[in-house]
């Protein structure tokens, strides 16, 4: 979508950002392609999608809350400094 240059200036005012003259026909470029995506999502058939407010409205999703070393300790360990069996082993810092 081509913008001319008033209606460039016009959405920089509402937006409260100074354009300089030189930057008019960058914007103009940017403005376009925005315009051009944003009719790209008009196309998309939301035909039976419920609109959404925020995602408050949506369910999470739950898994089983289950604790466990990852099963492979040795890929976990491999950078670590200084180890005690499966364990990273740190220098104590309270005496």
């Amino acid at each position: 979508m081509a913008l001319d240059p008033a209606t460039v200036r016009r959405i920089s005012g509402l937006a409260r950002i100074r354009v300089e003259d030189s930057e008019i026909p960058a914007m103009q470029s940017e403005l376009g392609r925005i315009l051009g995506w944003i009719e790209q999502l008009n196309e998309v058939d939301v035909e039976g999608v419920e609109p959404l407010t925020g995602a408050a409205q949506m369910a999470l999703r739950l898994r089983e809350d289950v604790v466990t070393d990852g099963f492979y300790p040795e890929k976990v360990l491999a950078n670590a400094p200084d180890r005690a069996g499966d364990f990273f082993a740190v220098p104590k810092v309270v005496e």
